[in-house]
């Protein structure tokens, strides 16, 4: 069971906090690859590992501090360079100095997760192979990892603010062009988030040119990009007219069940697609579609 797995990995990183810390030996500990161990853990945690273990040694360093233990003495175990450093970042993440929590004051305490103490719950899912896309997109950086409240945050401000280029492609493909949300490029720092439109050739060439659309779109940040063919594991909301409140319980649910996937992802971008242009609207759809080995 991979829950159990990466559980593994969390003891390793709890007793190595003092030590430098490879995200490559984690993954090992948790016998994943690393791309893999790093999604898994983003998926299951919330958060990449490099800030679980920021936030682990912080909260560690204010309980030394309370022992009586010198900052500087705290900062060099938990890896920081400088006495300054140290201030900086555990100012940023309690809210006061470390000589402020020396002498009493109150500090944030993040616990360790135990993943074995997290309900159960059941997911089904459905392989399949991906064709080919060639979409056009705009695109932004997003913080943190693509499951939990940031990208849920980040992505609503995204799609309130772009409007206009949405309707823009959408038009372009004559009220019938198939959406896209599609992860990319994830790192331990955040990940890049694009909006996308699937157009037939002519629109494509049309969304570029002034002569033909009418107006100039250079500063609509518009690329055509190509989607390799890739096989996926496929999660399906429940048809209806309105299933948007079924693609945020379903998110939920896929990260619930995280510990019952038996594959291992690829490193492709991951798709939402909306099927939204259906003959009844009554059969619309979200599909999340994670690339799998």
């Amino acid at each position: 069971m991979e829950k159990k797995d990466i559980q593994a990995a969390l003891g390793y990183i709890e007793a190595h906090l003092e030590e430098p810390l490879s995200p490559a030996q984690a993954a090992k500990e948790a016998h994943f690859s690393q791309f893999h161990f790093s999604r898994m853990f983003g998926i299951l945690c919330g958060m990449p590992l490099g800030e679980y273990i920021r936030r682990r040694r912080l909260s560690r360093a204010a309980l030394d501090l309370k022992r009586g233990e010198n900052a500087l003495d705290v900062a060099l175990k938990y890896g920081y360079s400088s006495g300054e450093s140290f201030s900086r970042a555990f100012m940023k993440f309690h809210g006061v100095k470390p000589i402020e929590a020396k002498r009493g004051a109150p500090v944030k305490n993040f616990a360790a997760i135990d993943l074995t103490a997290q309900g159960e719950s059941t997911m089904s899912c459905e392989i399949k192979e991906l064709p080919a896309k060639t979409l056009v997109r705009f695109k932004t950086r997003f913080r943190g990892v693509p499951f939990g409240e940031d990208r849920l945050r980040q992505e609503h401000a995204f799609y309130e603010s772009t409007r206009g280029r949405q309707w823009l492609l959408f038009g372009a493909g004559g009220g019938r062009a198939e959406e896209y949300a599609v992860v990319s490029d994830i790192t331990e720092e955040g990940y890049d988030f694009f909006i996308a439109y699937e157009l037939d050739e002519w629109s494509r060439r049309a969304i570029f040119d002034p002569a033909t659309l009418g107006m100039d779109t250079r500063g609509c940040g518009f690329e055509v990009i190509e989607l390799a063919p890739c096989r996926a594991a496929v999660f399906t909301t429940q048809k209806s007219v309105h299933p948007i409140a079924d693609f945020s319980a379903l998110r939920a649910s896929l990260v619930k069940a995280a510990d019952r996937y038996d594959f291992e992802f690829a490193e492709a971008p991951e798709r939402v697609i909306y099927h939204w242009h259906l003959p009844k609207k009554e059969e619309r759809y979200i599909e999340i579609c994670l690339p799998i080995v």
